[in-house]
């Protein structure tokens, strides 16, 4: 069985979390897009790991992961999050293997990606970790893979900082290389699980671009980066907070506040920990975006959502959540393609009681407060889609599970 999970807003909706819980009944974990732009925080216990380019699977000693042919790899980046994780007793040997067709990042694509935002008349804001050029270099055919480190008329085109910054990486980087439609064709009766970077709003062709990466973040991608058609997908999981963020620049309707700086921003900045695991930029904070959420589940054939971050509402008395756009007099209730339109766009808002408990001892769904039970299930009516998997924690065990997606049917 073939699971993906995606991201089903701006990215940094707790994927790392929720993929490191479903990789326990899983036998392969693929990380199909993305490179070190990424980031996934892990909490088992007291320790907690950030990672930005090793799918998160990798904390279980007995799963496989991939970095799959959708993948942009900085070399330097991949063998430092390695060794980390070896330090602290994780064992990687032989664990770690990258699709001989994943592209590579190399030093002066991340001078050129700092330069060129900063040169935009409205720059985007990116991680400046080179991913965008390097997938730039990779449309106009002038990347280099994995599988090129062996062509020694491609090595000899590139600069010679380039192959000397390359040079003590090359046998490393073979020994992990593999064929990746092989290898899953090896594995189809496997449980297999693929893991987006980003989120589905942030997707090249689906986002809200320009303001989007520059990877295919969308479920779709899976099939692309994966090693797999799109037949051979079996489940689409979509994680999303009980609130909105934003990292960098872009449209944002249900944004809260006056300059994302008003008091409820920075409760739920605070209390959600919303700050980049990569860059440590504070994230733009807002109402749940129900239309772009719905958007995100069409998009995708979004089967069930699994929802984060619910224990950040703990404490209030009420909340509200974004259920269409007023546009230039017009109240709409699709997400539009028009920057300009979403620019625009002011939230309408419908207000949910709070529940005033501590969501975070309940072991069950069943033992929810009324009101948690209400928001999620006209979350649920709205985007036509159930929400079967409950996050009320950083930890593994803070996860409540209405329904797995490992279920067949």
């Amino acid at each position: 069985m073939k699971v993906v999970v995606i991201g089903a807003q701006w990215g940094d909706e707790g994927k790392g979390k929720i993929v490191d819980y479903l990789a326990n009944e899983a036998q392969i974990i693929i990380r199909y897009a993305g490179g070190a732009n990424a980031g996934h925080t892990i909490v088992i216990g007291e320790q907690q790991y950030a990672l930005h380019l090793i799918p998160s699977g990798i904390l279980y000693p007995d799963k496989t992961v991939v970095l799959g042919a959708g993948m942009a790899i900085d070399p330097a980046a991949l063998f430092s999050e390695l060794a980390m994780l070896n330090e602290r007793g994780i064992d990687v040997k032989g664990r770690v293997f990258i699709s001989d067709r994943a592209h590579i990042v190399l030093p002066r694509y991340i001078q050129i990606d700092k330069e060129r935002d900063a040169a935009r008349k409205k720059p985007i804001g990116t991680t400046g970790r080179g991913i965008g050029v390097t997938y730039s270099m990779k449309s106009d055919r002038d990347g280099i893979r994995i599988a090129d480190l062996s062509w020694k008329e491609k090595m000899n085109e590139l600069d010679a900082s380039d192959r000397d910054y390359l040079e003590p990486y090359i046998e490393r980087l073979e020994a992990m290389s593999i064929d990746l439609a092989t290898y899953v064709s090896r594995h189809k009766n496997a449980q297999i699980l693929l893991e987006g970077a980003q989120g589905a709003l942030l997707d090249l062709d689906l986002g809200t671009y320009p303001y989007v990466s520059s990877g295919i973040s969308c479920a779709a991608g899976a099939a692309i980066g994966g090693g797999v058609g799109p037949r051979a997908l079996d489940k689409v999981l979509g994680v999303f907070k009980a609130y909105s963020t934003r990292v960098g620049n872009g449209p944002f309707p249900s944004e809260f506040g006056a300059g994302s700086e008003d008091a409820l921003c920075k409760f739920v900045r605070e209390t959600g920990r919303e700050y980049g695991v990569t860059t440590g930029r504070p994230r733009r904070c807002g109402y749940l975006d129900l239309v772009a959420l719905r958007y995100a589940c069409l998009a995708n054939s979004i089967d069930s959502l699994a929802m984060t971050h619910l224990d950040v509402y703990d404490t209030l008395d009420e909340f509200k959540a974004c259920v269409a756009y007023r546009v230039n007099g017009a109240v709409i209730e699709h997400f539009p393609a028009s920057v300009e339109d979403l620019n625009n766009a002011k939230p309408v808002l419908l207000t949910f009681k709070g529940w005033k408990k501590d969501l975070s001892s309940a072991a069950t769904y069943e033992e929810f407060p009324l009101e948690a039970m209400e928001y999620i299930e006209f979350i649920e009516r709205f985007c036509k889609t159930p929400v079967d998997i409950v996050s009320v924690g950083y930890d593994r065990k803070e996860t409540i599970v209405r329904k797995s997606p490992w279920a067949k049917g």
